[in-house]
């Protein structure tokens, strides 16, 4: 399962599409909060989350993850595995701050979108009302930079630090090499994801508010969520007690990671903090405790292109649906770290987590696996559900089917030769191994719950759609590649 990064930013639909792929449903349960770096308060769940932390770490070399999950509203768990630094051997722990990239963009639409809310500029406002000298100022809009589609170049689309990135680079520089070029396409007609957008923007923020973006950000944002553990990472502001970040040629051992130089993340990507302290802001995204309802409704809502064609991106956020589930997500990399983070705002859950190593997937991966965990702990109905297709699917292992769970569509579907050609397909992968549901949503008036099932050496997916009154209109069965 391949996980895409990009320096700074993300190759969004690589890690989004291996997220969303997870087909999870995170169910409604109560897990006492576990903080801190050992110590597990909820019996099997915080093992398993234990257990899959550790195998990620094992199959990716990551020398450590710091892990938080928000479930109804509040952090539920917390933790850090592996090791913060490696030479001499320094544990993680879940007080410890990491560079989140990326994920920094939607706290820099928060700022912009606070100074909306204030009257003081509008997201259809030209870029050229503070920066007239940039390439079709006039035409490109402030919404536009907050979600790449303005056209403007990506000024670090590597996977890795090119030499010129070793040194300072003011903001104002970066705009004057990367944002006076010839736009990669008109305004609006395409997506393409570019970290001198969010450059664009934080220096915007400084014009109106008259102060350093970090010093707006600390005041009218962090602070206001008492996120203590943030800090400007791209001031060198982390210290000996946080993680070192570590990088990797090929297959190679793990190597301490170059420091970007100062002035290259300011608005892209120069937040560092607590995973918990990430989670705090993942509840305020649920609570709308920061921004005006309309704010969040536009930091939430799909970006559409000139021609109709929708983004998947927000302002600053990776927007979709995810098994009926709402979700707002992004990924981030700079040099040495990587991060992901996950916010279900309509089932008040989100997932974070952080890792000490760049271009890795190690984050992703054990967002996904802790995802696949949570849907486990299902409800009553969700169990009653399962046990079921299981019994059916058992069943049609010997050619047969209890016809008072269908309707008359599904039994004439079950046909003579139908269920011989079930029998003969399924019976010999033998007993499923693993047999649980990854996924509903509604359709056609109906209830369609997806089943992960292992077999054998095999993973297949089932799915049903299960009328109002409780029979199953269609039960299906098919391979499920892997992803």
């Amino acid at each position: 399962m391949e996980i895409l990064h990009s320096r700074i930013g993300n190759r969004r639909r690589g890690l989004v599409g291996f997220f969303v792929s997870a087909s999870v449903v995170l169910l409604l349960f109560h897990p006492r909060l576990t903080y801190g770096q050992s110590g597990s308060s909820n019996g099997t769940l915080d093992s398993r989350i234990d257990s899959a932390a550790a195998q990620v770490l094992r199959e990716t070399g990551t020398p450590s993850v710091s892990v938080a999950v928000v479930m109804h509203g509040r952090i539920v768990y917390a933790k850090a595995y592996g090791d913060a630094r490696l030479d001499p051997a320094v544990p993680a722990k879940a007080d410890m701050r990491y560079a989140i990239g990326s994920i920094s963009k939607q706290f820099t639409s928060a700022a912009i979108l606070l100074l909306e809310q204030e009257g003081k500029l509008s997201l259809d406002d030209p870029v050229s009302k503070w920066f007239p000298e940039l390439t079709d100022a006039n035409e490109v809009t402030v919404r536009e930079i907050l979600s790449h589609t303005s056209g403007y170049q990506d000024f670090w689309p590597q996977d890795y630090v090119p030499p010129m990135m070793l040194k300072p680079m003011p903001p104002q520089e970066i705009l004057d090499k990367w944002a006076k070029k010839p736009l990669d396409f008109k305004p609006g007609t395409r997506w393409q994801y570019s970290n001198t957008n969010f450059v664009i923007a934080a220096q915007i923020v400084e014009k109106i508010a008259h102060e350093p973006f970090f010093t707006f950000l600390h005041k009218n944002v962090l602070g206001q969520l008492g996120l203590s553990s943030a800090v400007n990472f791209d001031k060198g502001m982390m210290t000996s007690e946080d993680p070192q970040g570590y990088m990797r040629y090929g297959l190679g051992p793990l190597r301490p990671a170059p420091e970007e130089g100062a002035g290259w993340m300011a608005g892209a990507g120069e937040l560092a903090m607590t995973a918990s302290d990430l989670a705090k802001w993942d509840i305020s995204i649920i609570d709308q405790s920061l921004l005006s309802p309309g704010s969040y409704k536009q930091l939430e809502t799909e970006v559409l292109l000139k021609n109709g064609v929708g983004t998947h991106y927000g302002l600053g956020v990776s927007v979709g649906v995810m098994d009926g589930h709402r979700m707002i997500s992004h990924s981030g990399e700079v040099s040495g770290f990587t991060a992901f983070n996950a916010v279900f705002p309509d089932d008040s859950a989100a997932v974070v987590a952080l890792t000490n190593q760049d271009a890795s997937s190690a984050g992703g991966a054990v967002a996904n696996r802790i995802a696949r965990i949570l849907f486990e702990k299902q409800d009553s109905e969700t169990a009653s559900r399962t046990a079921q297709a299981k019994e059916i699917f058992l069943g049609l292992q010997k050619g047969r089917i209890d016809r008072s769970l269908f309707t008359s569509d599904a039994n004439a579907y079950f046909s003579e030769q139908g269920l011989k050609d079930f029998q003969s397909s399924l019976e010999p992968l033998g007993a499923p191994k693993v047999f649980v549901q990854s996924g509903q949503q509604d359709r056609g008036g109906m209830l369609e719950r997806s089943f992960r099932v292992v077999v054998h050496d095999r993973t297949l997916r089932v799915w049903t759609y299960q009328m109002p009154d409780g029979k199953l209109e269609q039960y299906q069965i098919a391979p499920q590649p892997a992803n």
